[in-house]
């Protein structure tokens, strides 16, 4: 069982037979009161993140989520996957894939989290490798700052890049916020 010195940043409870990671905690301690737990959770079955106070009487059950690999193939009525190991095909909910479907590609090789035996996230590489199809053409004009144009990837997602990127490039993004990080030859 857990106690409040143990939810670290990082460390998955189960909470209501929901699984919760701990992303931020605080410890709290004003006059009298007895010390608590200020933290933001994450449940990772719905992707809601919440902040809640934990008391010192409450405990939690650790939880080990199960990592497979698994092969992307492609979107149709969802995201459909391969197994690695059984070459089994099945389809998970946009829900569950979330933002992370702006940064997969077909054929792309990415690890599925189970909990009791279903898929609940996906773990992408904090930085990915993309192709840039659509770029506008570059203006001359106010570049006091660093001036950003609108691209769109071969996935489909648009982000903001600087103005010599153009199509054909591959360009390196951050998959925790969506931003642009460098030209990749």
């Amino acid at each position: 069982m857990l106690s409040i010195t143990d939810l670290k940043t990082g460390v998955t409870f189960e909470d209501n037979d929901e699984p919760w990671q701990v992303l931020e905690y605080q410890h709290s301690k004003t006059g009298r009161a007895g010390a608590v737990l200020r933290t933001k959770l994450k449940n990772l079955k719905t992707g809601v993140t919440v902040s809640r106070t934990i008391q010192p009487s409450e405990k939690f059950q650790e939880v080990r989520l199960e990592r497979k690999k698994a092969q992307y193939l492609y979107k149709d009525n969802g995201f459909v996957f391969m197994d690695s190991n059984s070459y089994e095909q099945f389809i998970l909910e946009e829900k569950i894939v979330g933002e992370n479907g702006h940064y997969i590609k077909e054929g792309d090789e990415i690890e599925l989290c189970y909990f009791k035996n279903s898929p609940i996230a996906i773990n992408l590489p904090i930085k990915v490798r993309l192709k840039v199809t659509e770029a506008p053409e570059a203006d001359k004009g106010n570049t006091a700052t660093a001036a950003t144009k609108k691209i769109t990837l071969e996935t489909g997602y648009t982000i903001s890049a600087p103005m010599f990127i153009k199509p054909g490039d591959c360009v390196i993004v951050d998959t925790r916020d969506g931003s642009y990080v460098e030209r990749s030859s």
